[in-house]
């Protein structure tokens, strides 16, 4: 554990004016808001946005605290609205989008012209506009169903969890059975999905770690040169509530085989009335028979805490830091931080073979409501060669300043209460050979070159 000092805490400071001013800067170069335009209006300028960005969590049944589908839902609950997106808490997508990667494949974040646009409409009274100008209403999956049914139709294969009945008042519970997948021939995973059973049980689990039991000899589809690095199939997928499920590159997926089990890990907390028979279910998607992947992906778990070293003294910032060398070549999938109630920031950055440094990825505002999985896009997701050092770094806030903080006099170490700590991230690892490692590499160069020689003035 290593303690902010005071030069640490200015530098930071400084970075954080930077930050600002370069926001005030992008704003003004923005261009016209559509205040510039005329009076902004629910139907022609919110409700597009809404649909967009907002609507899929904020409907019946799913997972957002109240409706935003309607104009009468948007005015109640405006000023919240505003304070929300000004914040950049909502929303959910809390990374720092002027440093590092900045291409996502699941980029929710709102525009700072989106977010001007719903402030000046609360500013001005939210006013409805002509309802001619209202857009059809947005379609949406079901949210108690599996969301990635559209894509790829229901799941091949559902597991359930076996039932568990929780108290109305008592600690937090984590439950560890096992389940038989069934499995009678080898199949390649596609996509993963996990959700709670119920309504109920949405309200009552915080997340889930599934492991991938299953005697196997070698790790079938992992790159030879990361064979010292994953010896068994380990995690199969991590779910928490912010987060759907996992899609897998073209090439790339998990192997299960015949006799496999699934050992569940389900954290869940109580909330004043009993929930009877709670269950998790795991759906699977599987690429079609005979179609083979060309890699096994691999979903670890990078310890920023140092092994249950978390040491954050009351009334405090605290920082702490944890170093990973990569055995062999990988294409890094994603970045998702896990931390608790104190959780304040976290950022991973490579220092190259070569001695370069860049990073990578900070998530600058954590919410820990909110486990959000920041998914690199294709042409942006980091290549890391051998020998490149990953340096996590995690930031707690302890004090009374922190409106998620339980009790800022309290000394806090590493425990899995959400009133105890964690630091790590989870991240989806696809390792390479060598040859197509140098391939990838010269590819992105090559298209990087041309993207730059075309986007020239002529």
């Amino acid at each position: 554990m290593v303690r902010a000092s005071l030069s640490r805490k200015i530098a930071m400071t400084v970075v954080t004016v930077a930050a600002g001013l370069a926001l005030v800067s992008a704003q003004q170069n923005g261009g016209p808001s559509n205040g510039a335009r005329g009076t902004v209006t629910f139907t022609k300028d919110i409700a597009p946005i809404l649909q967009e960005k907002c609507q899929v969590c904020h409907q019946p049944d799913s997972i957002g605290p109240m409706p935003l589908l309607t104009y009468q839902d948007a005015k109640k609950f405006s000023a919240r609205i505003k304070q929300r997106v000004q914040a950049r808490v909502m929303p959910p997508w809390h990374i720092d989008k002027t440093i590092g990667i900045r291409e996502f494949k699941n980029d929710r974040s709102l525009s700072d012209a989106q977010i001007d646009t719903i402030v000046k409409w609360v500013d001005a009274g939210a006013p409805e506009g002509d309802p001619k100008d209202l857009p059809p209403p947005a379609q949406f999956p079901d949210p108690t169903g599996w969301q990635f049914e559209k894509q790829f139709g229901p799941p091949d294969l559902v597991i359930k969890s076996p039932p568990y009945t929780l108290a109305p008042y008592t600690q937090d519970k984590w439950f560890r059975p096992e389940s038989e997948t069934g499995i009678t021939e080898p199949r390649w995973v596609r996509a993963i999905e996990i959700k709670p059973a119920t309504k109920q049980g949405r309200r009552i689990v915080h997340h889930v770690l599934t492991t991938l039991q299953q005697g196997e000899e070698g790790i079938t589809g992992l790159a030879h040169s990361a064979h010292d690095v994953q010896t068994n199939a380990g995690l199969y997928m991590e779910w928490a509530v912010g987060k759907t499920g996992e899609v897998f590159n073209p090439d790339a997926g998990k192997l299960m085989l015949p006799g496999s089990k699934i050992r569940w890990e389900i954290h869940m907390f109580a909330i004043g009335e009993e929930v009877k028979d709670n269950q998790v279910e795991l759906g699977i998607y599987f690429y079609p028979k005979g179609v083979v992947p060309t890699h096994r992906t691999v979903l670890r778990m990078f310890d920023v805490s140092r092994g249950s070293e978390l040491d954050i003294p009351p009334g405090e910032i605290a920082m702490t830091q944890n170093y990973f060398v990569m055995q062999a070549p990988a294409r890094m999938e994603n970045f998702q931080p896990h931390m608790h109630m104190r959780g304040k920031a976290m950022s991973v950055e490579a220092i190259y073979p070569d001695g370069r440094k860049e990073v990578l990825s900070a998530v600058n505002n954590f919410q820990w409501k909110w486990h959000v999985n920041y998914i690199y896009a294709d042409d942006s997701a980091p290549l890391l060669p051998k020998g490149t050092v990953l340096v996590f770094t995690a930031w707690h806030d302890n004090t009374a300043a922190n409106p998620n903080n339980p009790d800022p006099k309290q000394w806090v170490g590493w425990g899995d209460r959400t009133v105890d700590e964690m630091a790590h991230a989870w991240v989806d690892m696809t390792y390479l050979d060598q040859d197509e490692f140098d391939q990838l590499v010269k590819a992105r160069k090559s298209k990087t070159t041309s993207e730059v020689v075309f986007s020239r003035p002529r």
